[in-house]
């Protein structure tokens, strides 16, 4: 077995694999041992394909820039044939695709080899993973802590060292919240970036995207090289980029305008912490030669909170009635964890309009945004509002709206993007040994700004203690 597996970022163990200094059997072997002396403590991974990854490199993996890489998909939204596909749900228990979605085709095109599925929120729902078909996620860092969501399975394998980087999704930020929570890198890209298919054209109206949680920047961006681009049918595209965007994150920005945000549209409080994190990235950024003043917008007028939440229970009614439809189960709410069933019942006898509605304003906030970024280049904030997230406290109400109130509280700063389908990434910081993230949030298709930006913070204050 391979024995400083977990020093090496993925571009690095891929380098290692290249010069045959390992081999992609001894790396799965390695990443194997991890999941089994680490998992049942974390409760990461809840779906083992080792079987899948042996047959694999069996089989002669693709030559692609992650050649032998070891690699966690989420128990979310990507199909691979012949492995579960539960989306953290006791509702969708036993559903096995026969299809790899895009995206997945692609990850394995890259050389990477896919040995496992990660903990979600049930249906990606919650800033928690703490799930009734699975149970809950930990923090490495602490084990009385949420591990976040709904990509938090992916989080505490990556920040636990099973893998240098998992497939994430982020629909109102699942990223870069549990990046957050667990002193990683994550970073959401722009609306179409990645593809949705080739079963749907989108996912949540393209307010959600997949990518993935990482240690290092090279990799994030390495293999957002080797994974973007549109597909037949999908609804959304994003601009080309004009150079890779690992050569981006080896490269230093140009000066740029930088607005910082210090309370979120919604008014929560923010602790202390995260704020003291704040101005140590203000001033970290302005030390090295970027313009930051505090000219952030202010779209407190637009009602996005409640729009968002209607978008999500009909999203969610129909993902949820569909699959039961063709699964034949009746009476799917259930198997349906208490308050998501009840968001979904609040909403079955609303008018269509409504939901239209509720489009105009995710589609206002975007025009919002599109007009900021004429004159900024980047907006800095917070990831979260509150610097920890103890199990149970988001996971202990079954009343919808509590839920909600107590997820606006936590990480309020994210899901505007979501919205407006730009770019945004959380970067560790850290406040007395424990991680906090910092977000940085640009125009449409500029990932490449991001990945320098990110990158030059990376050299200049490593965050992998």
């Amino acid at each position: 077995m391979f024995a400083d597996y977990a020093r090496y970022d993925a571009v690095g163990l891929a380098e290692l694999v290249a010069r045959g200094e390992a081999s992609p059997q001894e790396l799965l072997d390695a990443a194997i041992s991890e999941v089994e002396r680490l998992n049942p403590a974390l409760n990461a991974v809840c779906h083992k394909l080792y079987d899948h990854a042996r047959a694999a490199i069996a089989a002669r993996l693709p030559r692609g820039r992650f050649h032998g890489v070891p690699f966690l998909l989420k128990d979310l939204d990507l199909a691979m044939a012949g492995a579960p596909l539960t989306e953290g749900s006791r509702l969708m228990a036993g559903y096995v695709p026969d299809f790899d979605s895009t995206l997945v085709a692609r990850y394995k095109a890259a050389g990477l080899v896919i040995f496992g599925r990660t903990n979600s929120a049930e249906l990606g729902l919650s800033f928690t993973t703490e799930n009734l078909a699975f149970g809950a996620t930990r923090n490495p860092r602490d084990p009385s802590l949420s591990a976040g969501g709904s990509s938090g399975g992916a989080a505490a394998a990556v920040a636990s060292g099973m893998v240098p980087m998992a497939h994430a999704t982020d629909g109102g930020g699942s990223i870069r919240q549990p990046a957050a929570l667990n002193g990683l890198f994550g970073l959401k890209p722009t609306r179409g970036r990645t593809p949705p298919g080739p079963d749907k054209s989108d996912v949540f109206f393209g307010i959600a995207v997949s990518h993935a949680v990482t240690r290092s920047v090279r990799d994030s961006a390495a293999l957002l090289d080797a994974t973007l681009g549109s597909e037949p049918g999908a609804i959304f595209a994003a601009p080309a980029p004009q150079v890779s965007y690992e050569r981006c994150a080896e490269c230093d920005p140009p000066r740029l305008r930088i607005a910082v945000q210090r309370r979120p549209f919604n008014g929560a409080a923010v602790e202390p912490a995260c704020l003291a994190a704040l101005d140590e990235a203000a001033r970290l950024c302005e030390a090295m030669g970027h313009i930051v003043d505090d000219d952030a917008p202010d779209f407190s007028d637009v009602e996005l909170s409640p729009a968002l939440a209607l978008l999500s229970s009909a999203f969610t009614a129909e993902r949820v009635f569909a699959f039961a439809a063709r699964a034949g189960r009746s009476d799917p709410l259930d198997k349906i964890e208490p308050g998501h069933a009840a968001a979904i019942r609040s909403r079955m006898n609303r008018p269509a309009w409504e939901v239209v509605e509720a489009m105009n304003v995710v589609r206002e906030i975007g025009r919002r945004y599109a007009r900021y970024f004429e004159t900024h280049d980047i907006i800095l904030s917070p990831t979260t509002a509150t610097a920890e997230l103890p199990l149970r406290w988001l996971a202990s109400s079954e009343d919808f709206a509590e839920i909600g109130r107590r997820a606006g509280a936590h990480a309020p700063f994210t899901a505007p993007y979501n919205a407006a389908g730009v770019p945004a990434m959380s970067v560790p910081f850290w406040r007395d040994s424990k991680p906090i993230g910092v977000q940085f949030a640009a125009a449409v298709g500029r990932e490449d700004v991001l990945f320098s930006l990110a990158g030059a913070i990376e050299r200049a204050k490593p965050w992998r203690l």
